[in-house]
């Protein structure tokens, strides 16, 4: 018996959403087995991985100088082969929580308007990983299977997928895209825009978990009818010294005005675009919202008020694309159609 064949007895499949800020690998019949933040932890002078996902993010901003955190996707691409190879190695290892011997078939989602050169990245550092075949298949299509949407039928269904590093626009009828849009903002870009607001309005620096944890407290794109603050703490940039204070929801609506607006927009292009008997599909059915970057609280308000269509979340945002992924390892029929090149 050839080796291959050998291997493949000991085979179990995985779908991976190879996440800018999260990776979620899913297994039949398990579910979702990991759910770790995308962030490796290497030693400069070993030329070692110390630590992979929550353990690593733990690090983040608190290494000494020989270890460095790092981020290897960027903008939902492979900004670092090597060492997302070796994280992707670390979470099918998990994922089976067994041997050497596992040659899975992976099938991973990425963003729509991905390169061809940044397509054989991820394809290669799935199958230097130890993936024996790879499929890829598009953010935006996934998030519509993990939502339920009915995509194989002639009606339209719109989704709008915000992630960590991407959002996904795209109206999707016959299991085939109509009209994609993937911008380069979403929830790393909110972190960022909070950070800058910060050290421009205050003087103060806060670090990446930080911004992250306004973000979830206060972070909002449609006023409230009340002001909620939250006690923020820093490092003063003129005197150099720990420094405390108090922002408010409005502050942080502010800050992230510029990163909302360019969602909102690519939305309503998406909406421009589609074709009439699609847009009266989408106006009965409405927009749907997945990915973690969409539980930013009331940009669902502020998408109805911009575009006068009904806007609602898929059930569970963040596991939407792992989970439409997943479903694929069971329909080779419909990944074979969707699959990219």
């Amino acid at each position: 018996m050839a080796l291959t064949s050998i291997l493949s007895l000991f085979s179990s499949d995985l779908a991976v959403d190879l996440g800018t800020a999260t990776t979620l690998v899913f297994t039949r019949p398990r579910g979702i087995v990991v759910f770790e933040p995308s962030i490796v932890a290497v030693n400069r002078v070993l030329n070692r991985v110390e630590a992979v996902g929550a353990s690593a993010k733990e690090m983040l901003g608190k290494t000494p100088g020989n270890i460095v955190a790092i981020r290897p996707m960027k903008d939902g691409v492979i900004a670092d082969f090597e060492v997302t190879e070796k994280m992707l190695e670390y979470f099918i290892r998990k994922a089976h929580g067994r041997s050497f011997l596992v040659r899975p078939r992976i099938v991973i989602s990425v963003p729509s308007e991905i390169t061809p050169v940044e397509k054989r990245a991820v394809r290669d550092s799935a199958l230097r990983a130890g993936a024996s075949e790879v499929y890829l298949i598009e953010q935006a299509m996934a998030a519509a299977i993990g939502a339920g949407l009915p995509i194989t039928e002639p009606t339209g269904n719109m989704i709008v997928d915000i992630g960590g590093g991407t959002t996904d626009v795209a109206v999707i009828s016959l299991a085939g895209i109509v009209f994609a849009r993937s911008v380069r903002v979403a929830g790393n870009e909110m972190d960022e825009a909070i950070i800058s607001y910060i050290k421009r309005k205050y003087n103060m620096l806060i670090g990446e978990r930080t911004a992250e944890a306004i973000k979830i407290e206060l972070g909002n794109a449609w006023p409230a009818d009340t002001i909620t603050t939250m006690e923020v703490k820093g490092r003063d940039l003129v005197e150099g010294v720990p420094k405390t204070l108090t922002i408010t929801d409005e502050e942080i609506r502010e800050a992230l005005a510029e990163t909302v607006n360019v969602i909102v927009d690519t939305v309503r292009t998406a909406l421009e675009r589609t074709p009439p008997e699609l847009s009266a599909d989408i106006m009965d059915k409405g927009i749907v919202l997945a990915g973690g970057g969409s539980l930013l609280k009331r940009l669902d308000q502020r998408l109805r008020e911009e575009t006068g269509i009904p806007v609602s979340h898929c059930e569970d945002p963040v596991s939407a694309v792992v989970r439409g992924t997943g479903t694929m390892l069971t329909n080779m029929a419909l990944l074979r159609r969707i699959s990219l090149d």
